[in-house]
């Protein structure tokens, strides 16, 4: 039987092991040859049938003995950049069409150094990467007897323009955002940088998307070993595709089966920018306005750019209900089943009456009727978010209106289940980042309490801590400042300090250079 079992092991790892190596791909690099039509012959056999891949041949030169074609994608180049800076000049240049005459002359030198008028220009022997490049936006151009190809920048496609992000409205503050563009979101980063130790490197990850991604940081500041760390992670990343940043996210996080998010992430130049200030390392992806950033801790969470525009009194307190809302986001339903199923002698008494008289005829327990109802929350928030905005809106307004009153004047619910779980939901849409985490630790936490009281919450409490001091993002202490304790740090965590106290980038992240400002910059009267 053992044998018989052990057999069917080994026969499933020698298939599964064959089906992977079927699934590779041998991949040649194939380099250009001196015959331009063996080339030519390649490169469209490469490409297949596409009837957007466009071939243009053309001839040079007193006698036409100077053969060149040029390889492009339509819809992703400029055709006024490569009619106007490209072919007009290379066909009409007098001087180019006596030039073949000496035969010395290095025509593919000559055409890069002194007739094609574009920017980027750049040589390359490989038919892989010349294709590579075509698919980018760019055009390729071969020469007869030549084993080099021009790689010609002429990428031009219809990109968003920057607006406000969506999901990070500020009142006060810069208003725009990323873009699906890798280059328009490093010159965006650029601006608000203007440092010659901003250091961008490039690399691209996929292997059919080959995906732009562009690692950024300020050298100088940024702990190196983060850096290397960041650069081996995304090394080690082989996927098929990469559409969006949540690809990589998923891929290079410390703790993939934790509920709580170890990398960060934005839509606003300016927030990324102000993590690469304190000593991070910003991840972009090209097609998406969601920048990453590392490490992230769990405070960041609760801090806006718009907490460093104002004036720090204000934004403390308004800190100080973040925090407090996820607690009742998490915790709330929980507590009251656990007060109502338990612990009734802790409920003042004129409230304790109340809140009977209301439950007096409601068929279900407190915890199935809290479960019920957080789970009906979820699917009102998920319609609300997935269909149209007019009649998203009209759903959940209407949904949650209708069901409320209609399950209470139907005696299924009491009615201060659901001013609990009216509060519940408010409270979750102030913290975004760990919403997701929230939704699934508040179910948790619901069945905690409907069995085990204020003893089951406790303890599931305690594991919670445990769990968050024990991650770790990118080699940094996932819930610094707290633990371990920094208490230099702790001027900009539950509460903001004012600026002038706050000298110096937070110890957490190991900056290279820990000065921000001058000690004394408390501002005086002259």
């Amino acid at each position: 039987m053992f044998k018989f079992v052990k057999n069917k092991i080994n026969a499933i790892k020698l298939f599964s092991k064959n089906n992977e190596d079927s699934n590779k791909e041998i991949k040649v690099d194939i380099k250009l040859t001196t015959n331009i039509d063996k080339n030519i012959s390649i490169i469209k056999e490469i490409m297949g049938l596409n009837k957007d891949f466009i071939i243009r041949e053309f001839f040079l030169g007193e006698r036409k003995s100077i053969r060149i074609a040029l390889f492009y994608i339509d819809g992703m180049v400029e055709k006024t950049t490569i009619n106007q800076s490209i072919l007009k000049p290379l066909m009409y240049d007098v001087w180019m069409i006596k030039s073949d005459i000496n035969q010395n002359l290095n025509t593919i030198e000559t055409i890069k150094k002194t007739i094609v008028s574009v920017g980027d220009i750049e040589l390359e022997s490989s038919i892989n990467l010349l294709i590579e490049s075509c698919l980018t936006g760019n055009t390729v151009m071969l020469v007869d007897k030549y084993t080099e190809g021009l790689v010609i920048s002429t990428a031009a496609w219809v990109a968003r323009a920057i607006e406000e992000p969506k999901t990070e409205v500020v009142v006060r503050g810069p208003r725009e955002g990323f873009t699906e563009n890798i280059t328009s979101n490093t010159v965006l980063i650029r601006r608000k940088i203007c440092d010659p130790n901003l250091i961008f490197e490039a690399m691209k990850i996929g292997v059919r998307t080959k995906t732009k991604v562009a690692i950024a940081y300020i050298n100088g500041i940024v702990d190196k070993k983060i850096v290397d760390e960041v650069k081996l992670r995304l090394g080690r990343i082989k996927i098929d595709a990469v559409l969006e940043s949540g690809y990589i996210e998923q891929l290079i996080e410390d703790a993939p089966f934790s509920l709580f998010t170890t990398v960060g992430n934005s839509e606003k130049p300016d927030v990324v920018a102000a993590k690469m200030l304190e000593g991070r390392v910003a991840i972009i992806t090209d097609g998406t306005p969601i920048v990453l950033t590392v490490p992230m801790l769990f405070g960041e969470s609760f801090h806006s750019s718009e907490d460093y525009y104002s004036r720090p009194y204000y934004m403390s307190f308004v800190r100080i209900i973040r925090y407090l809302s996820l607690i009742i986001s998490i915790f709330a339903p929980s507590v009251f089943v656990a007060l109502t199923t338990f612990h009734q002698e802790v409920i003042p008494t004129p409230l304790f009456f109340t809140m009977a008289v209301a439950r007096e005829g409601t068929p279900f327990p407190a915890m199935l009727e809290a479960f019920v109802m957080i789970v009906t929350f979820e699917i009102l928030r998920e319609a609300g978010v997935r269909l149209p905005r007019p009649v998203g809106q009209a759903i959940s307004i209407v949904g949650a209106l209708v069901i409320g009153e209609a399950t209470v004047q139907a005696g299924i619910v009491s009615s201060p289940m659901v001013i609990v779980v009216a509060l519940t939901a408010i409270a979750s849409f102030i913290s975004v980042v760990h919403g997701d985490s929230a939704s699934i630790l508040r179910l948790i936490f619901i069945i905690i309490g409907g069995i085990l009281g204020a003893y089951g919450i406790t303890i599931g409490l305690i594991f919670v801590l445990v769990h968050l001091t024990s991650l770790r993002s990118f080699g940094i202490p996932y819930f610094a400042p707290f633990a371990p304790f920094v208490a230099s740090d702790l001027k900009d965590s539950i509460i903001r300090a004012p600026l002038w106290l706050m000298n110096r980038r937070p110890y957490s992240l190991r900056p290279e250079n820990s000065q921000r400002e001058k000690a004394n910059s408390l501002p005086q009267k002259q």
